[in-house]
């Protein structure tokens, strides 16, 4: 006859619930795995299925009850370390977003802007193409599987327990979102220059030839050029997505390491 007390119970709970929720949490904020076309069904089952698959290689829990307050606190921490994680592989993202950005304000496109439930209410046509071009390159090369994965490790670096996460870990955070105006500024700057200098030279045969309506002539110039020098720049930003990619999978071993209190590497 198999029986089992309250201990037991609780042991096998905290076992689960604690990395079901660093991973739901996790799959809340970061890239794709986010997505509102997933519905939230699918979402909770995968999370689900991977804390059973990774529970038994956390090793012991600490004991305390889950429904306790000491036991509500570290569910809390799974979540809010769970948060910072997803949250560094978004800025990746965001910082393409903001490329996007950056080039259809140049050609003229700022206005061409949709609701787009999964990025936001007001979306541009270049930063969403800009963004399916990313998570379709990060699908290729199993950016995914590589974000859970280090997310496994941090339960290494980043243990399950009453003082695991350390305040300080935020300021990686901080100071990793600065690469959305870094990366996106650098991403979009051979079309941003090449676009600059039309505007130059709308600006330079505007006051040699007056009769000539720069604002009728300029705005299809430089949507033609921007079109032209986006089917040039697009299939070459390969090298430098999968530098940012591993740039973010780098910034969250930092944050784990951070939030752990070690040193930095």
């Amino acid at each position: 006859m198999v029986t089992f007390d309250l201990n037991q119970f609780y042991s096998w709970i905290t076992a689960f619930i604690w990395p079901f929720l660093r991973l739901l949490a996790l799959m809340g904020t970061a890239p794709l795995l986010s997505e509102s076309a997933i519905p939230a069904r699918v979402k909770v089952g995968f999370a689900a299925l991977t804390a059973v698959a990774i529970a038994p290689t956390l090793g012991p829990m600490p004991p305390i009850a889950p429904a306790s307050f000491a036991g509500l606190w570290i569910a809390a921490q799974q979540v809010l370390i769970g948060i910072a994680l997803g949250l560094t592989m978004r800025i990746v993202f965001a910082a393409v977003q903001t490329a996007g950005d950056f080039i259809g304000l140049q050609m003229g496109l700022s206005f061409a802007s949709f609701f787009d439930p999964s990025m936001g209410p007001n979306t541009t046509v270049l930063s969403r193409l800009m963004t399916m071009i990313a998570m379709l390159f990060f699908l290729a090369l199993n950016g995914h599987l590589l974000m859970l994965a280090g997310l496994v490790r941090t339960f290494e670096v980043l243990p399950i327990g009453m003082g695991s996460m350390n305040p300080n870990g935020w300021g990686v955070l901080l100071d990793w979102s600065r690469q959305v105006l870094v990366s996106g500024l650098l991403l979009a700057l051979p079309v941003i220059i090449a676009l600059l200098i039309i505007n130059l030279a709308m600006g330079i045969l505007n006051r040699t030839a007056q009769q000539l309506s720069v604002f009728a002539v300029g705005f299809p110039i430089s949507l033609l050029v921007g079109l032209m020098l986006l089917a040039v720049v697009l299939p070459q930003t390969g090298p430098f997505l999968t530098h940012l990619f591993q740039s973010g999978y780098d910034a969250m071993g930092r944050l784990a390491q951070a939030m752990a209190g070690l040193p930095g590497r």
